[in-house]
């Protein structure tokens, strides 16, 4: 039995980016049950009325880059000017500088948003790929994606560090081949295992660009409690 609360009202307007690769069926109805009014599109002028982005994606580096590319300058835009923006899975890799996914098809090299220098590696392990199931989150340092927002009237508790609403220790669902390796080691906000220890959640040095590699809308309450503490963060902004 379900024990997450869906707020009673409407707490921020999102938009859920649309350039042919989200999941965005699944997306949305996470979103909306975590307090969000979803605005599904791909018209760059909506970002600038929104609380907050979110970029999913399923697929390749390559063409999620290529798909995206008519947004880029609205999305950099939107992340320079400290508004919320929240890849997720390929969204997340695509905030990174590149990936060697392009080079290990064949395709030559392929520059992401670079909102969180750095590059997205194949796993390199004696484990299956891609790795694909529930893996524990271990949270490494705060940010309100993980650890919640501090907000005057919230429900949600207050949260430093691994308490409250803390997601370290719970599980979240994975499906990736490739994972980030971000320049800063400081950009790295939650890790998980499989073979390696590699970033589950990434941010940038401002806070207001960040990243999850597993798929909130996939992984049960924990999922839940993520996208209810972006919706939360958009609200405070």
């Amino acid at each position: 039995m379900s024990t997450f609360e869906p707020p009673a009202e409407t707490l921020a307007d999102v938009v859920l980016v649309d350039y042919g690769l989200g999941n965005l069926r699944s997306a949305t109805r996470g979103l909306e049950r975590a307090g969000a009014s979803v605005e599904i599109t791909d018209d760059p002028e909506a970002f600038a009325a929104a609380d907050g982005v979110v970029l999913p994606g399923v697929g390749a580096f390559r063409e999620g880059m290529e798909n995206a590319g008519p947004l880029r300058e609205a999305l950099t835009d939107h992340a320079a000017a400290g508004r919320p923006l929240f890849g997720i899975c390929l969204g997340m890799q695509m905030l990174l500088t590149s990936s060697e996914e392009a080079d290990h098809e064949g395709e030559g090299e392929v520059t992401g948003l670079d909102l969180v220098p750095g590059t997205n590696v194949r796993f390199d392990v004696d484990r299956k790929v891609p790795h694909m199931g529930w893996n524990e989150l271990s949270v490494e340092r705060d940010h309100p994606i993980v650890t919640g927002v501090n907000r005057a009237g919230s429900e949600t508790p207050q949260a430093d560090g691994p308490t409250g609403w803390s997601v370290d220790g719970e599980y979240a669902y994975f499906v990736h081949s490739y994972y980030a390796e971000p320049d800063d080691p400081d950009a790295v906000v939650a890790t998980a295992d499989y073979g390696v220890d590699f970033p589950a959640v990434v941010a940038n040095e401002a806070g207001n660009v960040f990243g999850t590699q597993f798929h909130p809308e996939k992984s049960g309450e924990t999922g839940l409690r993520i996208l209810r503490n972006f919706v939360e963060y958009c609200a405070e902004r």
